[in-house]
């Protein structure tokens, strides 16, 4: 397997303890993403081949894939290795993984998109290459020219690699807008100018420059650009043009005449882009400049087939997809020959009428307009597969929460407009009227006043009403100067400061009138109101110096002036917390604090290797800073000792705003010259905090005042309003608090994305009052029984029938079948219709469509759709039952898929939802923990009770193990009795508390102490209760009690030749050993360790292993299978032990679990499928038997966390286990370096507690 060669050298070595550092993650989890659009100002900036498609941003390429499970394209991975905008991509035609890009900076990179890295760069290319294509008929070699040409051609590999420059294309009278190569014919290239010629290039053949300019330009200057060229795919010769202004023509480049003119509804009407479709001969697709109209052509009619008006914006650029495969049946095309073309494949057949022969060609077209909106049409269904709309396409400089609604964040761009994105559905809702230049800072008005100001690079600053959709202010003080900060008081509304490249920080009223005009000896470039004084302002300055303010005085001199930085200033931000602090970030590439009252620097915060841009306080935890920079990263502080809790490589480019979630304080957003913005979780940062509430702690272990929490090592406290809020709130209530302290915490504590949904679905299942629920309750996952009080079925009643003819039923049913085979909507009424649930459910959940699935489902159980079935033979009773339970299957089925869906998009909160609203609370739970989120577990299964009791013991488990295994926290007091307190909360959790006071390495007054809170014996008394139940031979007591006494590593020779006679036997199960080897798994680490110890730990190992292996077939960990057994086949080879396991048998059965598998499970390429055999049947069938079932329900299945398939910019890390680059969050292994992906560690943690590198070291990723 790949992944031995990254970490064989660790199975060799016996002494590996020393020098390891603790395997460890990224605390700070990214949670969602906002892709940017697609750029509007060059040619080629779309482009697609087999199953994956690419856009470009202005610095980064977006590739999204086609997941075949459910038929959907999803984001894939971003492409940002250029630093200047992006010309134009081309994808290799032969190699579905390669695909080629260039830059304003004279750039050319290839890259593969399988494995996301750049395979070759061709810098200083000699002019800029403004347009680039892969040559077709050669294997690998990418074209690409500057305006005036001449065509260079690069051969990236190979014997003849090197630079070629086309000798004829050279001395244009019009720069180049365009060109293609045939994909037929070798060599011959076409080239479109700006002036409405061709220039066709071909070996053999006269060269042709400028020639076939539509007729109506002869003779004349009048200059108008082809914007679209493509060869026909079935001609050598024929070729299809649009100019600008004079249309679309089908030309023949051998006797350079134009065959055909397509005419356009209007005279206004004018061709962006264009496009033939792959699936139909003869069919091409044109995209409108002016509107967004698609426009579908046959070759044979001079006018379009059909006209779609999609957006108000115009199109950019067109790409078609082949039809993601989603029929059972294909219809063959007929075999093209030499001398056919698109004209004579598109005459219809002569037994067709005109309308009939030209129905919509299936396929998928890439759309892009010139808002910078991205999305896939469906062009058979006529609907949006997606659409992203309105995405930036330029660097966000700046970015912020709406203060009274927080599910709104605006962004502003360098591409001159502010948008308003909702945070649940990261889709925009609002957008500038633009044109303003760069804006380069934005701020909410107070309140709910709906107002943003934005500070220009020309245009001043301004105030935008976003329900108006209108600018409602200017001011213009610093005349044409860039204002790089506009900042409006939060304590006195009427004011707004702004700060300018003339050297000046402005306050003025809303109505314009100027308060202030603070003069600063350079540029001003960040400004912060106080949050404790509504009079004080804070500058910084080009002249590397931070000013202080006073407004309540006449005088315009500074109160203080900071001095330190060694650069220019940037931002400056006022602690929300802590009065009189306030931090700055620099082109030093520091950070430093500052306090007011002591006039000093108290800490200087020093690891950024750029300059510092953006700076955000938390506002519940008052030491923790985080900082966006120029290097790339987000840091997140804790300012108390300067020390950097953690740093974040995701984004690809600069980083410039940093923002908080108002009511989710440890949310945030932050924002790039990469054109992304992304959504943070910063809760991992305090989990203590986390399990003092769901361990019911006191108050003042949750919630401290400022100053007690910003002492050295206290552990975090929350000091905020939010926080406060919730106490206040919850000590009003009467009873129990407890449910709503958990509910409320949870939500403050939890990222966006379905929290609040759950929370009402476990509300509504413990019975609340349903007119408790908020009112975007009916927005969400709903709970079955609320399906009739919140969705109405007036589509579905106005076309039931009036009369109920047997014979109409039939055509009806015939009619939905035939629909069905189309993959057409109209199959929607007609199955309402004539009430055929299951078909229509069928229907959907094919084309993928899971939400109406459920929909429809949920309805057919509620008796809210006239269903159809067979009348029952007389007599027979019960068929209405029978019916509501077939329903109720469908109903499963539907909720199960849209669940699975969710989930495997990293969404196990919105997958727990679907089951909720079934009332599957035991999946719901366990969908919650394959997630990890156990937290949000425990806090629910705690308020649900009984039905989630199971899966609520095992959460706790887990979240006790991840206190016990907190890195430099454990072993101390909190973190012991943390651990402790969650296993108590666990009925009979003897057990699992035995294992905590195994595992605890303090002193033995400690573990004594440990002990008698546990109820467990001493230690003294331990060593004694061991010695006599050996005596006695009882195995597990006596492994218990040696594991709690003093001397723990005479378990292991007791325990381990238990386990290995056992398993010499042939019918073992996997329930009598497991028990055993788990406790033994919790011995002390420094006691494993001891040389003594040497083969009894080796053989632990590999127990372990094994039945790690064992466990993950039973758990359907398929991932991790392969590993499991090639970790325990490596450790067998390398270390001395005496185990009854062979490498050979290991190997089989590993060979039996793949070929059994693979046959319930086939793959896409049926071709390479091979049955297993009859000895391979046997093996399986025998493993199958030892494992027995899984003992909780719906816990089965890999582990997706929140953000697993999010793509980074960051390092492209190899998995270990696998040989494959890791998609979504990373775990680092003990030796530094070694990487595998946080679910593959999640599920190996959970069947095996000791590292993939077989150091004895135990994982913790939770």
């Amino acid at each position: 397997m790949a992944w031995m060669t990254y970490i064989s050298h660790w199975f060799e070595q016996d002494d590996w303890y020393e020098g390891l550092q603790r395997a460890n993650m990224s605390q700070v989890r990214q949670v969602g993403l906002l892709a940017a659009g697609c750029q509007p100002w060059n040619k080629d900036v779309c482009a697609a081949n087999g199953d994956r498609f690419a856009y470009c941003a202005t610095l980064a390429i977006y590739v999204y894939q086609l997941d075949h499970r459910y038929n959907e394209f999803k984001l894939h991975s971003i492409m940002s290795e250029h630093k200047k905008t992006i010309t134009a991509i081309s994808w290799c035609p032969h190699n579905p993984d390669l695909f080629a890009s260039g830059s304003t900076d004279n750039l050319v990179i290839i890259w593969n998109v399988a494995e996301q890295k750049v395979i070759a760069k061709l810098d200083n290319t000699k002019g800029m290459p403004a347009s680039l294509s892969w040559c077709w008929n050669e294997d690998d070699a990418v074209a690409f020219a500057s305006h005036r040409g001449p065509l260079f051609i690069w051969t990236i590999s190979g014997p003849d690699s090197g630079v070629i420059v086309h000798k004829d294309t050279h001395s244009f009278l019009s720069d180049i807008s365009i060109f293609r190569w045939h994909t037929q014919k070798r060599g011959k290239v076409v080239l479109g100018h700006i002036d409405g010629s061709l220039s066709i290039f071909q070996p053999g053949n006269k060269n042709q420059k400028h020639v076939l300019r539509p007729d109506s330009l002869e003779g004349t200057d009048e200059e108008d650009p082809v914007t679209a060229l493509e060869w026909d795919p079935l001609s050598t010769d024929y070729l299809l043009v649009a100019n600008l202004h004079h249309g679309i023509r089908l030309v023949d480049s051998e006797s350079l005449c134009c065959i055909t003119t397509f005419n356009l509804p209007s005279t206004a009407a004018s061709v962006q882009c264009l496009a033939w479709v792959p699936s139909a001969p003869g069919m091409f697709v044109t995209g409108d400049s002016q509107v967004g109209v698609l426009r579908i052509w046959n070759v044979s009619r001079t006018t379009p087939v059909d006209n779609i008006k999609l957006k108000k914006t115009g199109f950019h650029c067109l790409h078609v997809l082949n039809s993601p495969p989603r029929k059972k049946f294909s219809i063959q095309s007929p075999t093209k020959n030499h001398y056919t073309s698109s004209t004579s494949e598109a005459v219809p057949p002569p037994t067709l009428t005109q309308n009939q022969a030209f129905s919509l060609p299936p396929g998928h077209a890439v759309c892009c307009f010139l808002d910078g909106g991205v999305g896939l049409y469906d062009m058979g269904a006529k609907k949006w597969d997606f659409l992203r709309d309105l995405g930036h396409v330029e660097t966000i400089f700046d970015c912020k929460f709406k203060p009274d609604d927080p599910n709104l964040l605006a962004t502003a761009s360098f591409d001159g407009t502010i948008k308003v994105w909702d945070i649940n559905t990261l889709t925009a809702v609002y957008t500038s009227p633009g044109n303003e230049g760069v804006i380069y800072s934005l701020s909410w008005a107070p309140g709910d006043l709906n107002c943003i100001a934005g500070a220009t690079s020309r245009n001043g600053a301004f105030i935008w009403d976003i329900k108006k959709g209108k600018m409602v202010q200017r001011f213009n003080e610093h005349g044409k100067n860039g204002i790089f900060c506009i900042s409006w008081s939060h304590k006195d509304s009427k004011r707004i400061a702004t700060c300018s490249g003339d050297g000046y920080c402005v306050i003025r009223m809303i109505d314009g009138k100027v308060l202030h005009k603070y003069k600063h000896p350079a540029a001003v470039f960040g400004c912060d109101w106080s949050q404790n004084n509504k009079d004080m302002i804070a500058t910084g300055c080009e002249d590397k110096n931070v000013r202080v303010y006073y407004m309540a005085t006449s005088s315009d001199q500074p109160l203080k002036v900071f001095s330190g930085h060694t650069e220019k200033v940037f931002h400056v931000r006022w602690s929300p917390l802590r009065e009189g602090i306030l931090c700055s970030g620099s082109d030093d590439g520091s950070v430093r604090i500052w306090d007011y009252t002591q006039d000093a620097c108290i800490n200087i915060l020093s690891g950024h290797t750029a300059p510092v841009r953006g700076l955000m306080w938390n506002t519940e935890i008052p030491y923790l800073l985080v900082s966006g920079s120029w290097d790339y990263t987000i840091k997140v502080w804790d300012t108390r000792e300067g020390a950097c809790l953690d740093t974040v490589y995701d984004h690809g480019a600069d980083v410039y705003g940093l923002t908080c979630h108002p009511s989710r304080p440890f949310t945030m957003a932050s924002c790039s010259r990469d054109s992304t913005v992304r959504l943070w979780s910063l809760t991992p940062l305090i989990t203590p905090l986390q399990i003092n509430i769901l361990a019911d702690r006191s108050w003042e272990e949750i919630i401290g005042n400022t100053d007690g929490a910003i002492e050295h090592g206290t552990p975090p406290l929350l000091c905020g309003k939010v926080s406060r809020d919730i106490k206040q709130e919850i000590e009003k209530l009467t009873g129990n608090p407890r449910m709503k302290k958990l509910r409320w915490f949870s939500e403050c504590l939890s990222p966006p994305g379905g929290s609040d949904n759950l929370w009402n679905l476990v509300a509504v299942i413990t019975g609340q009052d349903d007119s408790l629920l908020p009112q975007n309750y009916s927005k969400g996952i709903m709970h079955l029984k609320h399906l009739v009080k919140f969705r109405t079925w007036d589509k579905a009643l106005s076309v039931a029938p009036g009369v109920s003819v047997k014979y109409w039923k039939k055509l009806m049913q015939r009619r939905a079948d035939q629909l069905i085979q189309e993959d057409k909507d109209d199959v929607i009424p007609y199955c309402i219709a004539i009430g055929d649930v299951k078909k229509l459910v069928n229907f959907f959940m094919l084309r993928g469509q899971l939400k109406e699935a459920l929909l429809v489902a949920q309805a057919a159980c509620e008796g809210n759709m006239q269903t159809f079935h067979v009348p029952t033979p007389k007599g027979s009773s019960h068929s209405d039952d029978i019916y509501k339970e077939d329903f109720n299957e469908l109903l499963q089925e539907a909720c199960k898929e849209l669940a699975e869906w969710y989930f495997q998009d990293g969404r196990a909160v919105l997958a727990a939802c679907c089951h909720l609203a079934v009332d599957n609370i035991e999946v719901a739970m366990a969908y919650l923990i394959r997630g990890n989120e156990l937290e949000l577990a425990v806090s629910v299964g705690t308020v649900l009770g009984e039905p989630a009791a199971s899966a609520t013991h095992y959460a706790l488990e887990l979240l006790a193990r991840k206190c016990m295994m907190v890195p430099t926290c454990f072993p101390s007091v909190g973190y012991r009795n943390l651990a402790a307190d969650l296993l108590l909360m666990i009925p009979d959790s003897e057990l699992q508390l035995v294992k905590l006071c195994a595992f605890y390495p303090g002193c033995m007054e400690e573990i004594n102490d440990l002990h008698a809170k546990c109820k467990l014996p001493t230690v003294k008394e331990c060593m004694r209760l061991a010695e006599m139940t050996h005596a006695d031979g009882n195995l597990f007591e006596t492994i218990k009690y040696y594991l709690l006494s003093q001397e723990p590593e005479k378990a292991l020779p007791i325990g381990i030749d238990f386990i290995k006679e056992y398993i010499s036997s042939s019918n073992w199960t996997l329930d009598t050993i497991y028990p055993i080897l788990d406790l033994l798994s919790y011995i002390r680490t420094e006691k494993l360790v001891l040389h003594t110890c040497t083969e009894a730990r080796n053989e632990l190992l590999i127990l372990c292993g094994y039945v790690g292996a064992l466990l993950a077939i039973r758990r359907q960990y398929q991932s991790i299978v392969p590993a499991l057994y090639e970790y325990t086949s490596q450790l067998l080879k390398r270390r001395k032990v005496s185990v009854p396991l062979k490498i050979e048998h290991l190997s089989e059965e590993l060979d039996a679990w793949r070929a059994c598998t693979q046959s319930t499970n086939p793959s896409s390429e049926e071709s390479s499928y091979t049955p297993p055999s009859d000895s391979q049947r046997m093996v399986y069938a025998t493993l199958l038997k030892r494992l027995k079932e899984e003992p909780l329900r719906g816990i089965a299945g890999p582990d997706y966390v929140t953000g697993s398939n999010l793509p980074s910019h960051s390092d492209i890390h190899i998995s270990c286990l696998t040989g494959l680059k890791i998609q979504g969050p990373v775990f680092l292994l003990e030796d530094g370096k070694s990487t595998i992906s946080l679910n593959d560690a999640l599920m190996w943690a959970k069947v095996n507690p000791f590292s993939p590198l077989g150091t004895g070291l135990r994982l913790n990723p939770f």
